[in-house]
């Protein structure tokens, strides 16, 4: 009885890394492709961290209509269930934890991630300071997420390339940024970029 109840977890282990694989390809295609670039060992690691994050900010972006604080909440709760737990029926979560706890990802990144997607929970215009605490939640630490996955351990090549990482994944969100520039602006309400004029946004439609 033992064994079979192993089995079935393995089957939900499996799709768990399906859902967030999937989650990957659908919603990111230069994200999905480079993940094609890195060692196939590390490439479902990355995927868990993807559709993570990419669960998070769907529900600060796309559930308007719904109690968009009080399910970014549950989320934020049931993620470090998980971890405790070692499992979760969350199947994005279920795979999140596998690496966070494989990979031993920091708390503090998962936690300040976190609180950048809570800054989207209402109608932004950032300043400076906000903007800096944004990228570092959203984009920068996303990026040592996968830095702890590539390192696997070593804290010595981790200290090494962490200003690398931080950087890639803070270009990544401008890029980001620059793309959505009229869609934040018209329909979310936000405004991260500090010096863009509002005229400028409403000319970019």
């Amino acid at each position: 009885m033992e064994a079979a109840g192993h089995y079935k977890q393995g089957h939900f282990d499996q799709l768990s890394a399906v859902v967030s694989k999937e989650t990957t390809l659908r919603y990111s295609t230069s994200f999905s492709l480079g993940i094609k670039f890195i060692n196939k060992a590390l490439r479902q690691p990355i995927y868990n961290i993807y559709g993570f994050v990419r669960l998070a900010d769907e529900i600060v972006d796309s559930f308007g209509g719904f109690d968009q604080s009080s399910l970014l909440a549950e989320f934020r709760v049931d993620c470090f269930k998980a971890i405790e737990r070692r499992i979760s029926s969350n199947p994005i979560l279920n795979a999140f934890q596998k690496t966070v706890n494989d990979y031993k990802i920091e708390t503090e990144l998962i936690n300040c991630f976190l609180k950048s997607m809570e800054m989207d929970l209402s109608p932004v215009d950032f300043n400076e300071q906000q903007y800096d605490q944004y990228i570092l939640g959203s984009a920068q630490v996303v990026g040592l997420m996968c830095l702890q996955v590539f390192i696997n351990g070593d804290s010595q090549i981790y200290e090494q390339l962490k200003p690398s990482a931080m950087q890639l994944g803070s270009a990544f969100q401008k890029v980001n940024f620059l793309r959505d520039l009229n869609a934040d602006y018209l329909h979310l309400k936000r405004s991260y970029f500090p010096s863009v004029e509002t005229s400028t946004r409403i000319l970019l439609n």
